[in-house]
């Protein structure tokens, strides 16, 4: 009986062993065929590509063009650190104590300071409603109004008929891509619900703060600014 079972367990193992190899054998298979399958889609697709050259010069012009937008995104973002970090400033109480004309001279001036060359301060007897004039370094018209309060927020609120003024002349008269209402005091509830209806930016007392602390520039502060007209080089 027991050579028996001795010989059962040769028998079982040499089995196993058998089919330890098989599976082993199968698992290369499927490796080198899936490796040829890999190898030929691969040459598939170069002779394709080799067929329809135009499909690589446009992927290469995509690339290019792509890693341009890029590297000029960069260019600007750094002129405007290196801007921010010598630039002008300017603290509420200073703003508050100003006349309104040093005002609007103190808002071209934060402009000029972010980049706008051509920034001008327009306001005046016969201004139609532009107080400030720029052109951004991302080819956008801003017309910018100002409404200087010397008691801040405790002086009067800016009202829909200045908004409905300014609406009328900022893109028919000025050209204007981009309209701001700007003041060192604030809103009425009615100007704040009618100036995004008409894409005016409203900035208020709070947000003239951030802005002229040197933060950033007043486009990155402002949403639904409209898109880069062109880029200055």
């Amino acid at each position: 009986m027991s050579v028996r079972r001795g010989g059962r367990g040769v028998l079982v193992r040499r089995r196993r062993g058998r089919g330890r190899r098989q599976r082993k054998g199968d698992g290369q298979i499927a490796v080198l065929g899936a490796g040829a399958v890999g190898v030929a889609l691969v040459v598939a697709v170069v002779q394709w590509l080799l067929a329809h050259w135009w499909v690589l010069a446009l992927l290469g012009g995509l690339v290019v063009l792509g890693g341009g937008l890029w590297w000029q995104q960069r260019v600007r973002r750094l002129r405007w650190e290196a801007v921010r970090a010598q630039g002008l400033r300017y603290q509420l109480p200073q703003l508050d104590a100003l006349h309104h004309a040093q005002f609007e001279h103190a808002v071209r001036e934060l402009m000029a300071r972010d980049g706008c060359r051509d920034a001008e301060r327009t306001g005046g007897r016969g201004d139609q409603g532009a107080d400030v004039i720029a052109t951004d370094p991302s080819g956008r018209r801003w017309v910018i109004q100002c409404k200087h309060r010397r008691d801040g927020l405790a002086g009067s609120a800016i009202g829909t008929p200045d908004l409905q003024r300014l609406n009328g002349t900022a893109r028919p008269v000025h050209g204007a891509d981009v309209v701001v209402m700007l003041t060192n005091g604030r809103f009425t509830r009615d100007a704040l619900a009618f100036g995004p209806a008409q894409r005016i930016h409203l900035v208020d007392r709070h947000l003239l703060a951030r802005w002229a602390a040197g933060a950033w520039p007043l486009w990155e502060l402002l949403p639904h600014v409209p898109p880069p007209r062109r880029a200055r080089p």
